[in-house]
């Protein structure tokens, strides 16, 4: 199996292109094509957080994110957050959160923690 390292665009579009057609045969953990296919996508996983970084999302949105997915609403932030005009504050960017507040919407919610003390851009 030679396999050689993801440096440029050129060696990105190669490695996605031969990832697309093995994953189309699904090989099997532990075979030649299923370990091909495991170092291809950790080599192309490596040059996107190089060449196409991501931020983290605000904390509002990390929390509205997270409602949505769980069907929550106001109502069951008020153990985290407080009285529900506080919820609103908060949810409206005319409060910020507090250190209290983000430790209880981690472990509540399982929202990272980086996100919910990330600054405003």
């Amino acid at each position: 199996m030679e396999v050689k390292p993801v440096r440029t665009a050129r060696d990105y579009k190669a490695a996605l292109k031969e990832i697309s057609t093995l994953m189309v045969t699904d090989p099997a953990p532990g075979t030649p094509n299923g370990d091909r296919l495991d170092v291809l996508s950790t080599l192309v996983q490596a040059y996107e957080q190089r060449h196409f970084p991501m931020d983290l999302p605000d904390a509002v949105e990390a929390i509205k994110f997270r409602m949505e997915q769980q069907g929550l609403g106001p109502k069951d932030l008020e153990p985290m957050i407080g009285q529900r005009n506080r919820v609103y504050e908060v949810l409206n960017r005319k409060r910020p959160l507090t250190m209290a507040m983000v430790w209880r919407l981690h472990k509540g919610l399982g929202i990272p923690a980086e996100s919910l003390i990330r600054q405003p851009a």
